[in-house]
């Protein structure tokens, strides 16, 4: 599959909680947990679990930056 979207991290699902309509899947990517919520159907169509190997996709029109 080809996209568009330049920012693609691959991760590990770590957690996975199931709500009626919609699912919160946490992915680890190295030292860092990104969290994406995404409908239960979409979970279950694409057989996600804990454990799975995905790749988290993200599209935004703005990026903010931190300093310690």
């Amino acid at each position: 599959m080809k996209i568009s979207a330049r920012n693609q991290l691959r991760g590990t699902v770590e957690t996975l909680d199931l709500g009626v309509v919609t699912a919160r899947v946490g992915v680890r990517v190295g030292d860092n947990l990104i969290e994406s919520v995404i409908t239960r159907k979409s979970v279950e169509e694409m057989q996600i679990k804990e454990g799975s190997e995905v790749t988290a996709i993200i599209k935004s029109t703005e990026v903010m930056l931190m300093t310690d």
